[in-house]
């Protein structure tokens, strides 16, 4: 496991820093958490979470879908947005990162910079560990305060994800920035033979700048549009990657049938930018020298 910047992860049981100790992360009172074989570390304490993660199938579908480089558009979006006027990030979070596509596009662009992959699926988390060998995958509640130190995060991804406007906040750096990703009414239309879609509202990115009521405000909102063209079995998987798989009948990619021809499918998102009121322009403390 590699060094972890301090202060960063604080233990879920008692809120002290968590220091390195080889494979495994550990306070000052002695709370302990091993490093699982497949890389991820579970943070998550007595019950755990009521949420259920991604299941094998949709994390095998994401990866079929990621792999064929559809979403290539859409990332380098985030990498962009989450750099665009400012220096290179130290620490960079992703919240409900799943198998860590997007924040390894953001590692690639910054050497140094060291991520944090945070999701409830262990099953992701094992494909996130490798992708992200230069920092730290763990399981963990989005909805729940995070293991992390205030103002330690540079640049914070949420792509598809949860959001819990209070913790994002408090963890967030001086100068630091929010980049979320939510779709927009129309996002993969043309799955419809596939099978069910789930409906967009209208104002999903208004909801979102609402969400932060002002403590964080809009810095930056770009609408990305653009066509694929899909073979069924990618077509299938996706579907089935994400919330979708639950009314879908079905989980997981689904092998090509025949030769049919390809689907016509339209992404559409929206990729906004946050950060605090008095941030505008502003670079990360980690930019100017001074060490967190």
């Amino acid at each position: 496991m590699p060094a972890l910047p301090q202060p960063l992860l604080t233990c879920p049981v008692c809120a002290l820093a968590l220091q390195d100790v080889g494979r495994t992360l550990a306070c000052e009172r002695g709370h302990r958490f091993d490093a699982a074989r497949q890389g991820y570390v579970n943070l998550l304490t007595g019950r755990g979470s009521p949420f259920e993660g991604d299941t094998a199938g949709m994390v095998e579908a994401r990866e079929a879908f990621l792999g064929s480089g559809h979403y290539a558009p859409l990332r380098a979006a985030v990498v962009a947005a989450a750099l665009r006027g400012a220096g290179a990030p130290a620490v960079a979070l992703d919240a409900g990162a799943g198998t860590g596509y997007y924040l390894e596009g953001l590692a690639a662009a910054v050497p140094g910079v060291f991520p944090v992959a945070l999701d409830i699926s262990k099953t992701a988390l094992r494909r996130a560990a490798r992708r992200l060998p230069g920092g730290v995958s763990i399981v963990w509640d989005v909805w729940r305060p995070l293991p992390v130190a205030d103002a330690s995060v540079d640049v914070l991804l949420n792509v598809f994800a949860p959001r819990n406007a209070v913790e994002f906040v408090r963890v967030l750096a001086p100068g630091g920035r929010l980049v979320v990703v939510t779709p927009r009414p129309g996002h993969l239309a043309g799955l419809e033979e596939v099978g069910p879609l789930l409906s967009v509202p209208d104002q999903k990115a208004d909801d979102v700048r609402a969400a932060f009521d002002g403590a964080l405000v809009e810095t930056g909102r770009e609408d990305l549009d653009y066509a694929m063209s899909l073979p069924r079995d990618l077509a299938r998987s996706a579907l089935v990657m994400g919330p979708a798989a639950h009314h879908a009948g079905a989980d997981g990619a689904t092998p090509s049938t025949g030769r049919q021809a390809p689907l016509e499918v339209t992404a559409r998102f929206t990729v906004q930018v946050l950060a605090r009121a008095g941030d505008r322009g502003r670079a990360p403390d980690a930019r100017d020298g001074t060490e967190r």
